[in-house]
């Protein structure tokens, strides 16, 4: 028996391939997009480690690329979907009991696979099957994704390792049981990484998980799934089961096994999912726990100390990269009226040398939009902007999806705080700037804390530091990741933990202990040495 008491030792983070002209990187991920973009995938659902086919199918496309099909998959069905949830608890038992440092192993192996064997390939499922550019796609997955497996293994060690006080006579310990159950895992398509969390963290607590993939990412998550099988996850596990979320929902949440939740996408759908499970509290064996990470309507605050390039820098990259498709991606800007020509006349600039189009033309710093209905819905908020009275598109404005679902990235500049494109996550290449007078800088502090319901991320650009003391303390809960003189986008795992509240969610801070513990379901116990023989006390004798 190995009775070794094992202590990871804290990792680095992984480094970023910058795919640079000339390097073997550049060659192997090029490579990489020629086979897969000559491949046509059969995507099964995994159900306790076996390949299941519904012929109930859907496509894969490339946004970028709408005619050209990556995939056919499969969807399941209400019979599937119990079937995932079955196999599920029959995991349960001895994954549960597993030694956590083999369930580390496992993490430990899928990362070093990420990070070498399916590196490139992973990068190319990500740039093809959600529009990513090289370094959009590296810094998700695998970048992030290697982080996210490598750090958990390290915070679980620090949480099982928490262990109460024992006093005289006695002996006291913490069991970090899993849940009692499974969790349902529903992730989004916007970060590959962020799939393989939802379902990894939980496993690395001993828990089993049903996923619902988004149908926009099922390329590279399906991918995810082999590897992690290939890492030597045991079957049923994790049970893969793309389909149409109603469906998926309905069966999930009538399971009295459902011992948790864990989720990133849409505050709408988090919400209705949440109702869901509330209104079947005693249906479950013990109360769910739900994590989520949702909507944001993301902030550039600039004080009128700011150096007017890096604000302008700011906006570019925060509102532009991956077309504005990030939960921290920056919507909305607050410039003070001194500065705003000049921050307008460079961000102008910018906007001109930006190339747009296929993400295998690595020239390109804009790509497609996710589908349609995605396009729709943001060019339906330009199409508002350019007939609202009180605001103007200064920048951009124009889509056109007849090859692929391409919008420019767009600029508009409102009078009105309370404007819709203000107000009201977008999810798209789209910043409304507002202008504010110099000297109402704490006034419009307090503008921007109350015209959102959400708190995920925010920056203050600002020289003064007790500007940047006020914006601190006036915006403390309008944020849960929070930029000094940076844009808001980029967290990184174990250096800036990711996670907002008020209508963005639960604050749980994915890829760290926080996030971690959520899936523990903790028993103390305690043992006594010698116990009493007599019932009485020395208080019950008078004298």
């Amino acid at each position: 028996m190995n009775n070794a008491i094992y202590k990871f030792h804290k990792p680095e983070n992984e480094p970023v391939y910058t795919y640079a002209p000339g390097t073997p990187e550049k060659k192997a991920l090029k490579q990489a997009l020629k086979q897969l973009s000559s491949e046509e995938w059969d995507i099964p659902l995994v159900i306790g480690g076996k390949d299941i086919r519904t012929g109930n199918t859907g496509k894969v496309v490339m946004p970028h690329d709408h005619k050209h099909v990556l995939a056919t998959y499969h969807k399941a069905g209400e019979k599937e979907v119990q079937m995932a949830i079955d196999a599920a608890a029959k995991a349960h038992g001895e994954w549960s009991e597993l030694p956590w440092v083999e369930r580390a192993s496992i993490m430990m192996r899928a990362a070093e696979l990420f990070a070498t064997k399916y590196r490139y390939l992973l990068n190319a499922s990500v740039m093809l099957g959600q529009s990513k550019s090289p370094f959009q796609a590296e810094i998700d997955a695998p970048c992030e994704l290697i982080d996210f497996l490598r750090f958990s293994a390290f915070y679980a060690g620090e949480i099982y390792s928490g262990q109460p006080y024992s006093g005289e006579g006695i002996l006291n310990r913490m069991e970090y049981r899993a849940l009692e159950g499974f969790v349902f895992s529903l992730s989004p398509f916007n970060f590959t990484s962020i799939a393989g969390n939802l379902n990894m963290a939980p496993a690395m607590m001993g828990n089993v998980a049903v996923w619902k993939p988004s149908t926009a990412a099922i390329h590279s998550n399906y991918l995810l799934m082999k590897v992690f099988e290939e890492a030597g996850l045991p079957p049923g596990v994790v049970n893969f089961i793309p389909g149409q979320g109603s469906v998926i929902g309905n069966v999930i949440t009538a399971s009295p096994r459902l011992a948790g939740f864990h989720f990133t996408g849409s505050t709408v759908t988090f919400n209705t999912l949440w109702r869901q499970m509330a209104g079947k509290l005693e249906t479950y064996k013990s109360y769910p726990k739900i994590v989520g990470e949702t909507g944001g309507k993301n902030f550039i605050f600039v004080h009128p100390s700011s150096p007017s390039a890096e604000v302008a820098t700011a906006i570019v990259r925060g509102a532009f990269e991956y077309q504005g498709q990030k939960c921290s991606a920056g919507s909305r800007a607050y410039i003070p009226k001194s500065m705003w020509s000049k921050i307008r006349e460079q961000v102008g600039d910018m906007l001109k040398e930006i190339k747009m189009g296929d993400p295998q033309d690595f020239g390109n710093f804009i790509n497609a939009v996710i589908d349609e209905a995605s396009f729709d819905n943001i060019m339906g908020y330009i199409h508002h902007a350019k007939h609202a009275p009180d605001a103007e598109v200064i920048f951009g404005g124009n889509g056109d999806k007849s090859a692929g679902y391409f919008i420019e990235p767009t600029v508009i500049l409102t009078g009105n705080p309370q404007f819709r494109t203000m107000t009201e996550e977008i999810f798209g290449p789209v910043i409304t700037i507002y202008i504010y007078d110099d000297s109402k800088y704490e006034e419009t502090l307090e503008l921007c804390d109350r015209t959102s319901p959400y708190g995920l991320t925010g920056s203050i650009f600002a020289r003064d530091r007790y500007a940047i003391m006020t914006a601190l303390n006036k915006l403390r809960y309008s944020a849960g990741n929070f930029y000094i003189n940076d844009k808001p986008t980029g967290a990184v795992i174990a250096q800036q933990p990711f996670g907002g509240s008020r209508a963005s969610g639960t604050n749980d801070k994915a890829g760290g202990p926080l996030n971690l513990i959520r899936w523990t379901n903790a028993r103390t116990i305690k043992e006594s040495f010698v116990p009493p023989t007599h019932f009485g006390y020395p208080f019950l004798v008078e004298s």
